[in-house]
């Protein structure tokens, strides 16, 4: 049985800033309390305001919101991985994990176009 849509980019999320935890704490300790702390909050707004999205019966606000933030958090990975804080390794993760996240709002952006 296949999860709607809603639910995947909700868990497929989730399981992002688990790994995005694990990866920002190797952070320079100057680094820990801006960067870092920048890139958790982005995070946890992406996923707040799938949440919205996902209860809310008007969402083109909601969605619009939710690709800003997620074009926000893709530079923010980016420009740690070009700092030298976040190894290529973990960059490479988080960033197919934006793109699919991202691929996942815009298949949510044209669904609600259809409907209107």
């Amino acid at each position: 049985m296949t999860q709607p849509a809603e639910l995947r980019i909700r868990k497929h999320t989730e399981e992002m800033i688990g790994y995005a935890y694990v990866a920002l704490k190797q952070f320079p300790k100057a680094e820990r309390h801006v960067l870092s702390a920048e890139i958790r909050a982005a995070c946890w707004r992406l996923l707040r305001l799938i949440i919205i999205c996902n209860k809310r019966y008007f969402k083109k606000t909601t969605l619009q919101e939710l690709d800003a933030e997620l074009d926000l958090l893709r530079s923010l990975v980016r420009m740690a991985h070009e700092l030298g804080f976040l190894p290529l390794k973990q960059y490479e993760h988080l960033a197919r994990d934006l793109d699919a996240i991202g691929g996942m709002t815009g298949n949510w952006i044209k669904a609600m176009r259809a409907r209107a």
